[in-house]
């Protein structure tokens, strides 16, 4: 499967990204998976982690679920969530996979060094506390 976004939604992450830099941001990606995912929107979210926001983010169950019903009946939903690691690899750390809950949804990690973008991959998780697999992302101008 691939995630597609559009340009000025990386841009979006990457600033989201900067603006909470040196801690890990954090939000959801919001769309319509017919064939590929495309998401029309980024969603920012609060770090809500309680320590050690350099390394970890955690995004308050509530929010997803006010999000979650907000989509409801529209034909768009949360394809997936995007995070950053500040001065780390775009990979999913050891933390990611043993507290990512969502399998087949998409987990953008944008790679932050320095305050500045230094690389955007997607994963798909296997199965709740499994392993990530790399998946296709994809970028648009419109």
């Amino acid at each position: 499967m691939t995630i597609v976004l559009r340009t000025e939604h990386v841009r979006a992450i990457e600033a989201h990204a900067r603006k909470t830099y040196p801690e890990e941001c954090c939000g959801l990606l919001l769309g319509r998976s017919a064939g590929s995912k495309r998401v029309d929107e980024p969603r920012p979210a609060t770090n809500v982690a309680e320590t050690n926001r350099e390394r970890r983010y955690v995004i308050d169950p509530r929010a997803i679920f006010s999000v979650d019903h907000e989509l409801r009946g529209t034909g768009r939903e949360i394809l997936g969530f995007y995070h950053s690691h500040p001065d780390h690899p775009a990979q999913p750390s050891a933390f990611d996979e043993a507290q990512a809950t969502w399998p087949g949804y998409s987990y953008v990690i944008l790679s932050i060094v320095d305050g500045n973008p230094a690389g955007l991959r997607s994963w798909v998780l296997e199965k709740e506390g499994g392993r990530f697999r790399p998946e296709t992302l994809s970028t648009a101008e419109v």
